[in-house]
């Protein structure tokens, strides 16, 4: 089996990876798959949500349910299945799980930014969000790693930034954003 490659866009909430990913899967002349933890909450994969200090409390939930995520991402792309992955990756050790998790696949990482009166006009019109989310992921979401590629969701139209990230994607070479970040978590 050949495994599936992946395009890995990470950004704050709201910064337009959803709408990116659905123009690149609808441009791309290969089939992807569009997975993202928001589909996990949507499709009411998680047990309901008790008190703040039970045991299906988001606090108690939420390691367990990142952990799960990352690790369903190589048994999706190792069945030849290629996907692009939407996340915020807000953690430093969320990022090392994913360069271990993923070292065996073609990973095209992607930078989705957005200035922040602009992530916070998308968070108040989107209503689904808790207000200062996006202002905190932010602060973090780009901090974690290096890309193959960034997109400013605001510079140009989906379809175009798509175009675009798809014509970097069949340019790209080797060694890739992942690649380098495992050489420099293995050396320390």
């Amino acid at each position: 089996m050949t495994p599936g490659k992946i395009i890995l866009l990470n950004g704050a909430s709201s910064a337009g990876k959803s709408t990116l990913a659905k123009a690149v899967q609808r441009l791309i002349d290969q089939p992807f798959w569009h997975v993202s933890s928001d589909q996990f909450v949507a499709a009411q994969l998680l047990p309901q949500r008790r008190g703040e200090g039970g045991d299906f409390a988001w606090p108690v939930m939420r390691p367990r349910f990142f952990t799960a995520f990352h690790r369903c991402l190589p048994a999706i792309a190792s069945a030849e299945n290629n996907i692009i992955v939407e996340h915020v990756i807000e953690f430093e050790a969320w990022m090392g799980d994913l360069v271990q998790l993923l070292a065996a696949f073609d990973i095209f990482f992607v930078g989705v930014h957005c200035p922040l009166p602009e992530l916070e006009r998308r968070e108040r019109e989107r209503g689904d969000r808790a207000i200062g989310e996006a202002r905190d992921h932010l602060q973090v979401v780009h901090t974690f790693g290096t890309y193959d590629y960034e997109v400013d969701s605001t510079t140009a139209a989906a379809d175009e930034n798509a175009h675009q990230l798809i014509a970097a994607w069949r340019l790209r070479s080797a060694p890739h954003a992942f690649q380098r970040m495992a050489q420099a978590f293995a050396q320390g």
